[in-house]
């Protein structure tokens, strides 16, 4: 897979280390792989992007996009375009972080495998979907937080 993976940080409300876009970055093509070998459809959009755009956003740009593409209100975790843009929401990764015991980086890249499988065919929208997809998307994070990945993130 030839993908060219761009990973921006565009809020300043958490604080996210320019190492941290950096070990994302070093494990984005392993987690596109594995988001395409759980794919629930062979030709899903990931299986055609040539680029993929991740932003880091804050509350207030999250609750933009929520409600201008989705229509809804509030900031959330992740929105995710088929056009291979994914929009992750910095303070709701935090506040979620804290609220279930998670490092940071860790939610971040849970976001960012959650919009990869987005991507590879996934909803969850239902229960059965949602189900699904979070068993995917906790194996692959399972194989991708390895002991040198948590050393990337400086933890």
């Amino acid at each position: 897979m030839s993908l060219e993976v761009i990973i921006g940080n565009n809020q300043q409300a958490t604080e996210i280390p320019e190492s941290w876009l950096t070990a994302l970055e070093s494990v984005a093509h392993e987690a596109a792989r594995l988001a395409l070998e759980n794919a629930v459809e062979d030709d899903s959009p990931l299986s055609h992007l040539a680029t993929l755009e991740v932003a880091l956003v804050d509350d207030v740009t999250s609750d933009q996009v929520h409600r201008d593409f989705m229509d809804i209100e509030g900031p959330t975790d992740v929105i995710t375009f088929h056009h291979g843009e994914i929009v992750i929401g910095a303070e709701v990764a935090e506040r979620q972080a804290a609220e279930y015991g998670e490092p940071l980086p860790r939610e971040i890249l849970r976001y960012f495998v959650h919009g990869l499988l987005h991507l590879a065919g996934h909803e969850d929208g239902e229960p059965v979907e949602r189900a699904a997809m979070e068993v995917a998307q906790e194996t692959i994070i399972t194989q991708l937080w390895t002991p040198a990945l948590r050393e990337r993130f400086s933890l």
